[in-house]
């Protein structure tokens, strides 16, 4: 991770910090798992010009995008490696968007291994971090923007095109930006960036707090992707656990260890796998990650009234043409009573909710009859109940309509010729539309996805529900492919992906003049809600575009 380039302390953290959640370092380990065996099935390496890179890019941004971060894909246009791929950036939508909170680690490995501490460590520590964020979902104080960078190996190149690319006044909104690079160095010490700085102290607190006694981080200065941001005269810090510097005998005192070895003796090497992890340290980072992200952007401000909602049973099961009741239980949380008017979103089409009472004093239940229209598909959907006061909460209810009776044909995209706007896709929508150099199937409109020339992924998703009672389920779509790439070799890359898992996949090598439609059998999802994606993945050079239209969905 380091990469070698041409420092009062600070006051506690807000007393809220010690509300900040216990981040599940097994969870972490997991995210470590699944970068080792990305490397694994792509040469043993993520580094920044490599699929197994991408592929890195991809799995974070699909927990993410599911957790409902706002994430986008940032190619970098000058100054990095060629064929390099994007950053990837991910900003909880919640805050003062004046006040930012950046939080950054690189993803990429060098090209010699899987690079699970170098840094792998500081990108799933990130991870983990982000998506216990969204589970708890705070109040927040401020904006927290997550970043994982490409090509740090090669110079600190990727963050360094981010922070260039900022105007002045984004660079302004940005009040920390923390970096994390070998945080689980197995014969590693605990060391902060700036650790007398006033961005460090909640990060100092949490470690003093453990009687860790960290020290600066001498043999990281300048050479992580923090270095970026100080280039720009944004207040940065950081924890490491050290790379190949060598552990002194008072290190090796208080903190273990062997004193006179490298804090990673696989530093950039094949050995930096999941078996070259510090459980421990990893675990310590990732909860001292958790805290100054707490101490940082997460309210201070209580609601002075404040309720909570549950729905029991949270599943039920009734034939078309019928209903049936839950019990939506509310209860005062902190301070008193307050009305709470109820409501539910997400119910298909033939399906009402209603509520009796439609509001209640918090402490009270309401009974809620989900009635369903005789002519409702089979299958199962989910429901939320809202409740709303001075705060609104939520609780989500599974509907599964039953019925195996006879089959009414139906068609279940929307806007599959891409028509009427971009909704209900979501994703990459910027690729919809009409545009220069393509043609649409029928109609104006289209997807145009990849086509850039450099190394990029476009994907867009819709999820629906395939209906019960129905014995096929077919998706069509018409795709053309046109490239500059000559041969047989797959370098560009086309997937239909079903809830994440790709059922098929075209490439560069069916480039072919005009559409050919293109079918799928999904009949084994009749019953089903899924999550449909078209996504392209190109590769550093010549361009592939792979153009989709009128794409449908027809059970029989």
């Amino acid at each position: 991770a380091w990469t070698l380039v041409t420092s009062m302390s600070g006051a506690a953290a807000p007393a809220l910090a010690a509300a900040a959640p216990d981040i599940d370092v097994t969870k972490v380990q997991a995210h470590l798992t699944e970068l080792n065996a990305i490397a694994g099935r792509n040469g043993g390496t993520r580094r920044s010009t490599g699929q197994g890179y991408r592929d890195s890019v991809a799995y974070v941004k699909g927990k993410l995008q599911a957790a409902g971060y706002t994430v986008s894909e940032q190619p970098c246009t000058s100054g990095c490696t060629s064929g390099a791929g994007p950053n990837l950036i991910a900003e909880w939508p919640k805050g003062d968007a004046s006040k930012v909170y950046m939080f950054g680690s690189h993803l990429d490995s060098v090209a010699a291994g899987p690079g699970i501490n170098d840094n792998g460590s500081g990108s799933a520590t990130l991870l983990e971090v982000a998506l216990k964020l969204a589970e708890t979902n705070p109040t927040m104080a401020a904006r927290v923007r997550f970043g994982w960078w490409t090509d740090e190996e090669q110079g600190l190149n990727g963050s360094d095109f981010y922070a260039r690319s900022l105007t002045s006044a984004q660079r302004s909104a940005i009040k920390a930006y923390y970096n994390f690079d070998m945080v689980a160095s197995r014969n590693g010490g605990y060391f902060i960036n700036h650790i007398t700085s006033a961005a460090a102290a909640p990060m100092k607190a949490y470690w003093d707090s453990l009687n860790l006694q960290p020290e600066e981080n001498v043999e990281g200065a300048g050479r992580s992707d923090d270095y970026s941001f100080e280039n720009y005269g944004i207040p940065t810090s950081g924890y490491a656990m050290g790379a190949s510097a060598r552990k002194t005998s008072a290190q090796a005192a208080k903190w273990g260890g062997t004193a006179g070895a490298a804090y990673d003796s696989c530093y950039h090497s094949s050995c930096d796998t999941t078996a070259n992890i510090n459980a421990t340290g990893l675990d310590r980072s990732a909860d001292g990650v958790a805290y100054t992200l707490w101490a940082q952007a997460v309210s201070t401000t209580v609601p002075a009234n404040d309720f909570s909602l549950a729905v029991s049973p949270a599943v039920g099961s009734t034939a078309p043409g019928t209903s049936l009741t839950t019990t939506v239980s509310t209860a005062t949380t902190n301070g008193s009573a307050q009305t709470v008017n109820l409501s539910a979103s997400g119910a298909p089409s033939g399906v009402t909710v209603s509520f009796s009472p439609a509001s209640v004093t918090s402490g009270a239940s309401s009974t809620a009859t989900v009635t369903v229209g005789s002519s409702v598909p089979a299958g199962t959907y989910t429901l939320t109940v809202t409740g709303t006061g001075t705060t609104t909460h939520t609780a989500p209810y599974t509907l599964t309509v039953t019925g195996t009776g006879g089959c009414t044909a139906s068609q279940v995209i929307s806007n599959g010729g891409f028509e009427s706007g971009t909704s209900p896709w979501t994703g990459d929508t910027g690729a919809i539309g009409t545009f220069s150099g393509q043609s649409a199937h029928s109609g104006t409109r289209y997807t145009w996805l990849a086509g850039y020339g450099y190394a990029a992924t476009d994907a867009i998703t819709q999820t629906v529900t395939i209906p019960a009672g129905c014995t096929t389920a077919t998706l069509k779509y018409w795709l053309h492919v046109d490239t500059a790439e000559s041969g047989s070799t797959a370098y560009d890359t086309f997937q239909v992906k079903v809830d994440g898992t790709a059922k098929q996949s075209y490439s560069n090598a069916n480039a072919a003049a005009g559409y050919t439609q293109r079918s799928l059998d999904l009949t084994p999802y009749i019953g089903r809600q899924v999550t449909l994606t078209f996504t392209a993945t190109e590769d550093a050079s010549l361009q592939t575009s792979f153009v989709v239209d009128d794409a449908t969905l027809t059970t029989g």
